[in-house]
């Protein structure tokens, strides 16, 4: 596969040169170099993620195509100076780099491997970067496929929710080929601060796995903190900020502590996605033979709040039933 060099990227004090795909196109030639203002980035999926996402690769200088669902997304995205697209395939027939951000396992595979989907209308050597949270079963499928096709597949979900991506400080965690990966890191350095190769293809999924196991255990055990203080009447702000200087600190108390005081549960990332994604892992344990006691039972908590009606809500608002289980809810 022939490739073009390019993408000069600063990281500390490295200079990296990576390799991006070179298209059979008479716009590129052998000895083009390639910057950000001649890279074309698709991003399929603008919603809570996908947009700041796709605004930060502007910001940098990249050439971005968005398609999504809703058009009033990718109004805002033109608006940012990026371009719109009214289809997947028009999205990504130029494009270097395609990312795809969309909730779940079903939608990624309708918009990458569907008739008017990624495989069927991206140019040979085009890097395919998933973004979204899948089951790793399908990451790997689909990877396969891509790869049948002449694309070069990478699973890279992403954590840090809304506030992660509007500050191009998300922590993306990648699986698939090594070569690869290092051919997509300059965009992925637009959109994250910790980015990490994890393994082959489905890796990525699997290390999103248990980051949401982690992140709902720590949600759940932040809740009942929360609710008891407030039942011995202690100034919640005054202990959050003291346990937050301690071992039991964590990131998920210093962006959902306030949340849950406030009872603001406006989504930064919903329940309803967080249910798919504790289904997802234990799935995946269950298949493995891992147990997850603990986690078995905060998905069923989450799953509980989802089916009540809430799922909507960012997931901080696990706080909402954990408070109604202790009879304090409206207090």
């Amino acid at each position: 596969m022939a490739l073009r060099r390019g993408l000069g990227v600063s990281t500390g004090a490295v200079t990296r040169q990576q390799d991006l795909p070179q298209h059979d196109s008479p716009q590129h030639s052998e000895d083009s170099t390639m910057t950000t203002s001649s890279t074309t980035v698709t991003v399929i999926g603008l919603g809570i993620m996908g947009l700041p996402m796709a605004k930060n690769l502007v910001a940098a200088g990249y050439d971005v195509v968005g398609h999504n669902r809703s058009q009033d997304r990718i109004d805002q995205l033109v608006e940012a100076g990026g371009k719109g697209a009214s289809s997947v395939a028009e999205s990504v027939r130029e494009a270097d780099v395609v990312i795809t951000m969309v909730p779940d396992s079903p939608d990624v595979e309708a918009v990458v491997a569907g008739e008017d989907g990624v495989l069927a209308h991206a140019r040979q050597g085009t890097v395919w970067i998933d973004a979204s949270s899948i089951r790793p079963d399908v990451a790997v499928r689909l990877a396969e496929q891509a790869a049948a096709k002449g694309l070069r597949p990478l699973d890279a979900p992403v954590s840090g929710g809304e506030q992660g991506a509007i500050d191009a400080a998300l922590s993306i965690m990648v699986g698939g080929e090594e070569v690869d990966f290092e051919a997509a890191r300059p965009v992925l350095e637009a959109v994250g601060r910790t980015i990490v190769h994890v393994g082959p293809a489905g890796s990525g999924q699997t290390v999103k796995a248990a980051n949401q196991l982690v992140v709902a255990g720590n949600i759940q055990l932040l809740a009942e903190a929360v609710v008891f203080l407030e039942a011995y009447g202690v100034d919640t702000a005054a202990a959050l900020k003291v346990l937050g200087g301690g071992l039991a600190g964590s990131k998920v108390l210093d962006q959902k502590g306030q949340k849950m005081l406030d009872r603001n549960f406006d989504p930064g990332f919903r329940l309803q996605l967080h249910h798919k994604d504790m289904g997802i892992v234990t799935a995946a344990a269950r298949e493995a033979g891992v147990t997850v006691p603990l986690g078995g039972l905060v998905a069923q908590l989450v799953a509980a709040t989802v089916a009540r009606g809430d799922g909507g809500l960012d997931h901080s608002g696990l706080f909402k039933l954990t408070e109604e289980l202790s009879g304090r809810s409206g207090r």
